[in-house]
């Protein structure tokens, strides 16, 4: 066994005892998949959503109902006030019911142009534009919730590493330590080693809270009152160089993403109110049968047909309005379908921005970076390099360690932005 593979044995061993072992009672964890299925069915904002289409749905039925008759019942000409004549002839009697004429009507407007049909075609419309924007803000709190999934697999990789650069720090402190003892280095850059620990602590303590703070929001969209501490999710954290033709992404946005749907249906919904006011334009007429008695008459029965005359009002001013707002809904699908490849270029050129300094990272930058730094550490130990290159390595693999895991939560993070913005998981 070589002395580097010694050290890294000693310092998993030196870890293991430092942070304890695992608790008896694991944490549950979740993966992706796990997650958006409990965001999707306990995220009180999506059910609120989901409300609001359900009220559209009954809409329909208001929209689509007939109108009701109108029954009239009259009872008239009644004399409390003095004596009269009966119908039949003879002297005048207190009679007050005599010449009494009860009358009942009954009248039914018939709409004209299919107003009812088109009303009902309006609500659909309605509740179409509230199913796609129940998707669209589905779709961006899924992608709030991916972030927060993503910045918790971040902090725990970044925790990771802070336990690691600990660990293997304590390890070279005690040969200091040794050397120290054995007169082989001075007493003042031991000290400087000590002092230099504490911001190997401060790293370990920061990425703990950030850890907490990103579970917290994770909790907090899954609506879920589960301690942090029993809280965890599982995860792939790493990049991937197979990403699908910028042209692909494209016709996938437009096929899927839920506000150009909205938009797209507004427009529809523009025209079929056009036709319902041109509709609400025409003249409806009044249907009315009324029955009565007037003595002598015993009882007589009639029929009547009102008919408006739209002289003035013909329904000009919502025709117009009508119009016009098919143009302006058109205008708002247009900015709507910029808006869409303007996004997914958008997040296309920051994960391809990502993914062209993770290449040499992976290649490169991570394993001169461990190699350097066991060198310059094994050489220190010898006396073969100065505290002052030894502090630089180790700073160099921290830093090289820490850019490359952001860099990985900023692709995961551009990844949750370009499936965003094409409306589907284009990339896992």
């Amino acid at each position: 066994m070589s002395q580097l593979q010694r050290w890294g044995l000693l310092m998993a061993t030196l870890g293991w005892n430092a942070f304890g072992q695992a608790p008896s009672s694991a944490p549950q964890s979740f993966t992706w998949e796990q997650i958006r299925d409990r965001f999707q069915a306990s995220n009180p904002t999506l059910k609120a959503a989901a409300i609001s289409i359900d009220e559209s749905r009954a809409q329909e039925i208001t929209a689509y109902l007939r109108p009701n008759p109108d029954l009239t019942g009259t009872f008239d000409q009644m004399n409390f006030f003095s004596t009269q004549p009966p119908p039949s002839g003879g002297p005048s009697v207190y009679s007050p019911f005599a010449y009494a004429l009860p009358s009942a009507s009954l009248s039914y407007l018939h709409e004209r142009r299919n107003k009812r049909e088109l009303r009902r075609e309006s609500a659909q419309k309605e509740t179409e534009i509230s199913v796609a924007q129940y998707a669209d803000q589905e779709r961006n709190l899924l992608f709030n919730l991916r972030t927060a999934f993503v910045q918790t697999l971040q902090q725990k990789a970044i925790l990771d590493l802070t336990r690691e650069n600990l660990a293997y720090y304590n390890h070279l402190l005690q040969l200091s330590n040794d050397r120290l003892k054995a007169g082989d280095i001075a007493k003042v850059d031991f000290e400087r080693l000590e002092l230099q620990r504490v911001q190997y602590e401060t790293d370990v303590q920061t990425a703990l809270v950030s850890l907490r703070t990103a579970k917290i929001q994770l909790l907090l969209l899954l609506n879920d009152r589960t301690p942090v501490e029993r809280f965890d999710v599982t995860g792939t954290f790493d990049f991937s160089d197979r990403i699908r033709p910028l042209e692909e992404l494209r016709r996938a946005a437009m096929e899927n993403r839920p506000d150009l749907k909205a938009a797209v249906e507004a427009v529809d919904k523009a025209q079929t109110d056009h036709r319902l006011a041109v509709a609400n334009g025409s003249v409806d007429p009044t249907f009315s049968a009324d029955f009565a008695r007037n003595p002598p008459i015993p009882v007589y029965f009639g029929i009547s047909v009102s008919i408006p005359l739209r002289i003035f009002d013909r329904n000009q001013g919502e025709k117009l309005r009508t119009e016009q707002d098919i143009t302006r809904n058109e205008r708002l699908r247009d900015a709507a379908v910029a808006q869409v490849f303007s996004d997914v270029d958008s997040a296309y050129a920051t994960m391809d921005s990502n993914l062209t300094l993770l290449r040499p990272y992976k290649e490169t930058y991570l394993k001169e970076a461990v190699e350097v730094r066991d060198t310059v550490s094994f050489a220190y130990t010898r006396g073969g390099a100065s505290l002052l290159d030894f502090l630089q390595a180790q700073q160099d693999y921290r830093s090289t360690e820490l850019n490359y895991l952001n860099l990985v939560g900023s692709y995961l993070t551009a990844v949750a932005q370009l499936n965003m913005a094409v409306g589907q998981e284009a990339i896992q």
